[in-house]
């Protein structure tokens, strides 16, 4: 499988400015895959080590800090040296041992020739217990695979490439084809074991067991937060923040069993644990984003849109009858796609518009900033879906340029009413070079 942060993988190895590589995302999204087979064969020899199964390396990190002394015992552990320039040094699930992350400052003072990298899942939990060694070590943030990757790894290489190109210079007849790509992607999902799987069997009841496993992974994983929360409340939290998809979200609604107070440190642990991703409301009258935004009001995102649908039951044989990707599941599917891409392809927080006022309430599903321009996203059926918030937003704050609306059809730009119609997959021809 080819995955888009090969290339910052190899920058990372090659710079002069290099500090030790932290890879940051949920359980399962490729981070030991890609150290296995992308970064570790550009090396003379490569020592692995796994921290949560290696609990008996732990004690070596209890007294000192000093990188020598550290690796003087990796190398007994692993049998082999430890070389700078030569070795890559990879400390894996580094979240079971969190004084290894402070180790990993005095790699980079003490010990720079040494590419040393690491990777874990619900590290943010890891770091509260330690002090974090702030401005030594660089992060990697991974995500489940993006549409693009998807169609890669089942071998469609000349339509990956199209997802590139504005769709403006992409013929019509490849814009449906790629539209109708998605569909299967709709219930496939990113991650990546699910994408082998289908690509494998050629099955989406054998994807579908898979995607099962790894939500049951997830929820053996609640037990670990305790007391923090009960893992009862993060599996209904969990559930009713995916069927919540493209709705504004109160705590008290996310779990009828539990206060809201309680709901809500279960929401925060699972935004730790990058499994579900918030997005906040902002006033879109400046840069950045974040300056305005009102955490108090806000949506939220799944961590894959395979997993949301496993996880919700949808009836798949049902919503594949429809022909406009909008209608399937209400459309949660076509937003969880958008946030889910923006995401990767963005590398940032997400934000979206809301105004709240008596007879006209509005609200925009997304906003994208690029070349220091702030743009509007709806996610919209092209006939049917009424885009009066974004007319309204459109009219509010007149240095925006023009609104997007990401829809099941082809590119159009209706320039008088100041918006481009974009088929529901080009997100990714937007972000790449930010051709917008």
């Amino acid at each position: 499988m080819e995955r888009i942060y090969q290339k910052q993988l190899i920058d990372w190895k090659e710079s002069s400015r290099r500090k030790p590589l932290v890879i940051r995302g949920a359980r399962q999204v490729g981070k030991t895959w890609l150290v296995d087979n992308v970064l570790a064969p550009q090396f003379e020899s490569y020592v692995k080590i796994d921290l949560e199964k290696q609990r008996d390396l732990h004690i070596h990190f209890e007294n000192s800090l000093e990188p020598l002394s550290i690796l003087s015992y990796l190398e007994l552990s692993a049998g082999q040296r430890i070389i700078p320039n030569k070795t890559l040094l990879f400390f894996d699930e580094i979240q079971a041992c969190p004084r290894a992350i402070m180790a990993l400052r005095y790699f980079y003072e003490e010990l720079p020739s040494l590419h040393v990298v690491a990777a874990g899942s619900a590290l943010e939990f890891a770091f509260g217990e330690i002090s974090v060694p702030v401005g030594r070590i660089q992060y990697l943030h991974m995500y489940p695979m993006t549409f693009y990757e998807y169609l890669l790894a089942i071998g469609k290489k000349p339509m990956a490439e199209s997802l590139l190109i504005h769709p403006s210079k992409v013929d019509a007849g490849i814009q449906k084809m790629i539209l109708s790509a998605l569909r299967d992607y709709f219930f496939i999902g990113g991650m990546p074991e699910c994408v082998k799987t289908k690509r494998d069997t050629d099955s989406m009841l054998e994807t579908f067991k898979v995607q099962s496993e790894i939500i049951e992974s997830f929820k053996d994983d609640f037990s670990k937060y305790k007391p923090s929360v009960d893992p009862l409340c993060l599996n209904a939290v969990f559930l009713n923040t995916a069927k919540s998809v493209g709705e504004q979200i109160k705590y008290t609604r996310l779990n009828h069993g539990h206060s809201g107070q309680t709901n809500r440190k279960a929401f925060e642990l699972l935004e730790k644990a990058r499994i579900i991703n918030k997005i906040t409301s902002t006033d879109p009258s400046g840069l950045p984003l974040g300056a305005s935004a009102n955490h108090k009001k806000f949506k939220a995102s799944v961590l894959d849109i395979g997993l949301l649908q496993r996880l919700c039951q949808v009836p798949v044989e049902l919503e594949l009858q429809h022909q406009d990707l909008l209608a399937m599941f209400r459309g949660r599917l076509a937003e969880q796609f958008v946030a889910q891409e923006l995401l990767v392809w963005l590398d940032s927080q997400l934000f979206y518009w809301s105004r709240d006022a008596r007879s006209s309430s509005a609200e925009v599903d997304y906003l994208f900033t690029a070349k220091g321009r702030i743009y509007p996203i709806e996610v919209k059926s092209g006939k049917g879906g009424s885009l009066r918030s974004l007319h309204l937003m459109l009219d509010k704050y007149p240095d925006i340029q023009k609104g997007l609306v990401f829809y099941n059809g082809e590119y159009k730009s209706l320039t008088e009413q100041k918006l481009e119609f974009l088929p529901l997959y080009s997100i990714a021809s937007l972000c790449y070079k930010a051709s917008i």
